[in-house]
């Protein structure tokens, strides 16, 4: 089936810089960019219900009308994948394209992929194809996730309803990583939500990536950006040039792996340190992770990427587009005891969390010029994403339960790939057996059976941690 919408505006501007962080990820991922696809299905609220198709349809044309970045495509004739060409315009049109001002910096160190950078396209109406099918939402919401987008062509939302019987029992949502980023994805399953249950969302809409594009170009946004690049700068010049950068003998085929420990112990153990030394679970994780790849790699120094939200401005907190961005977290490892360690993270992450709020285009000249001064390239390739949305410090957890736990334990090995932008990459979530860290890795960087090596001694780490105060791992 499709849907019909019709928003308020037209229009063009320049890539916000989450846009540009992600768009420069994409690039180097492709041809397996759907790595970046990620979904949310709906169960209808059981007073929305009995809902139609065309109930649920109704509510999905009125959130894409609300969010402009549900109607954004990228313009532009550069190349990129999944990019047929200029997005076809829909009724009601589009400005005159934005253009940008010329090739950024590229060379030697330097970046050619944003050489020539594409611009959004937001478009006032259109139509959005639904996909309809009966049984499992997330199989289905597995199979709407499957294929890359096409970027310049296809809107960057697909939506499927499950039925059973002529009546919606799901709602299945897959986002392009352009549009929405997951704290985006909760403000639109919010908003449709509140749309099958009362037929509109109270309120204005939140502030619309063209908008935020524009500041981030104005000098207020320069100045912001400035600020952001100094720590860039200052930490570019003392880190490792790379975290993970001897090749490894016994490569995998194909290359990319990802590793995934389900951890009740680790679960335990890491909210009792986070209630006994007064930080947040998420720092516990950063420090005890950052000790761990000093403990695979040999540096003292640890340089690694965490994603952070940057939804802390009032014209960010719910804004439904890609806020998400890399900060710059810098650990020094030689301070002794895990505790030391863990009070030296605290201040170094809250410097990383302003450090994510920058313009990659700075990044990326600062990037060339420490290259260019160091005389080889400049990059952590060392990623850390806590999707977790809730913190819950814990001290009342004994040691003996802490231990037990430890037999339930599950390690798998759920996705393979050709091609990542990475060497190495944590996430973090919630399972339903516990903590679950996720180590997306090039084995020709990190073996597999090190990748395994990896999660367990990071497991192993934080349960000593919690109830004595052990020294630092060594590799």
């Amino acid at each position: 089936m499709e849907i019909r919408f019709a928003g308020g505006r037209a229009g063009t501007a320049p890539l916000t810089w989450g846009q540009r962080a992600i768009w420069d990820t994409i690039v180097k991922t492709a041809p397996d960019d759907r790595y970046f696809n990620f979904g949310r299905v709906l169960a209808v609220p059981g007073r929305a219900r009995p809902l139609t198709p065309a109930r649920a349809a109704e509510a999905l044309g009125a959130l894409v009308a609300r969010h402009e970045s549900l109607r954004t495509r990228l313009g532009g004739d550069g190349p990129g994948p999944g990019r047929s060409g200029p997005p076809p315009h829909a009724a009601g049109g589009s400005a005159e394209p934005y253009r940008t001002a010329g090739p950024h910096p590229a060379g030697e160190y330097g970046d050619p992929s944003r050489a020539a950078e594409p611009y959004q396209v937001l478009e006032a109406a259109g139509v959005l194809p639904v996909a309809v099918a009966a049984g499992d939402p997330d199989r289905f919401l597995d199979e709407l996730a499957a294929t890359a987008f096409d970027y310049a062509a296809e809107w960057p939302l697909r939506a499927g309803l499950v039925v059973d019987g002529g009546e919606v029992t799901h709602i299945v949502l897959v986002f392009c990583h352009l549009a929405a980023d997951g704290l985006g994805a909760e403000v639109v399953l919010r908003d449709l939500r509140l749309l099958l249950l009362r037929g509109s969302v109270p309120g204005p809409p939140p502030p619309q990536p063209l908008d935020l594009a524009r500041w981030q170009e104005s000098g207020a946004g320069r100045r912001v950006a400035g600020i952001a690049a100094g720590h860039w700068e200052q930490e570019y010049r003392r880190v490792p040039p790379t975290m993970f950068g001897r090749p490894a003998g016994d490569a995998a085929d194909p290359p990319i792996w990802r590793a995934q420990i389900v951890s009740r112990a680790m679960d335990l153990a890491v909210r009792r340190i986070a209630a006994v030394h007064s930080a947040s679970t998420s720092t516990v994780l950063l420090a005890a992770a950052s000790a761990m790849v000093g403990a695979v790699t040999g540096h003292g120094v640890c340089a690694m990427l965490p994603i952070v939200g940057n939804r802390f401005r009032g014209d960010t907190v719910n804004a439904v587009t890609t806020l998400s961005q890399e900060g710059l977290f810098v650990l020094d490892l030689d301070r002794g005891p895990f505790t030391e360690l863990l009070r030296a993270a605290g201040p170094a992450a809250l410097r990383a969390y302003r450090s994510a709020y920058h313009d990659p285009r700075d990044r990326d000249r600062l990037t060339a010029e420490a290259s260019r001064e160091r005389g080889t390239p400049v990059h952590p390739y060392c990623c850390f994403n806590d999707l977790r949305f809730a913190d819950r410090p814990d001290a009342s957890p004994g040691e003996a339960e802490v231990r037990r736990a430890l037999a339930d334990t599950a390690l798998s090995w759920p996705l393979r790939q050709e091609r990542l932008n990475c060497r190495f990459c944590l996430h973090v979530t919630d399972e339903p057996g516990g903590l679950g860290v996720s180590l997306t890795a090039d084995t020709r960087f990190l073996p597999r059976p090190a990748m395994e090596r990896y999660l367990l001694g990071l497991e192993s780490l934080l349960v000593e941690a919690a109830f004595r105060d052990v020294l630092e791992p060594v590799g």
